[in-house]
């Protein structure tokens, strides 16, 4: 069989559209919280990374954590503006036309 990737369900965190909402509205991360139990996650849920979405043992980790690599690149991804279907349709040259023609093609289509 050929080389075939799988995709690590373990270490896997939320989407980028998934934690702009968590961002954005506090009542959305007050529901993805209320999801977990605070026994099973590590220091009980107090130590919580918004952007990465994981959970830390101590302050201290959380701390070491947001001055590392990973952190910075997902805080600068998160920055950028989301793609949206409007975008999408402009890049491929769909939805550019705001309806108003120049008259001279308005004339030779009546003729």
């Amino acid at each position: 069989m050929g080389a075939t990737r799988k995709i690590k369900t373990k270490r896997r965190t939320r989407d980028y559209d998934q934690v702009r909402a968590d961002i954005d509205t506090p009542r959305h991360l007050a529901q993805y919280k209320a999801t977990k139990d605070t026994e099973d996650l590590p220091g009980l849920g107090k130590h919580y990374c918004v952007e990465c979405s994981k959970w830390f043992e101590s302050e201290y980790n959380l701390n070491a954590h947001t001055k590392g690599k990973n952190h910075k690149r997902r805080v600068r991804l998160l920055q950028e503006e989301p793609h949206s279907q409007r975008a999408a349709e402009a890049a491929v040259g769909l939805g550019t036309d705001s309806g108003l023609r120049p008259q001279e093609q308005v004339v030779e289509m009546e003729d």
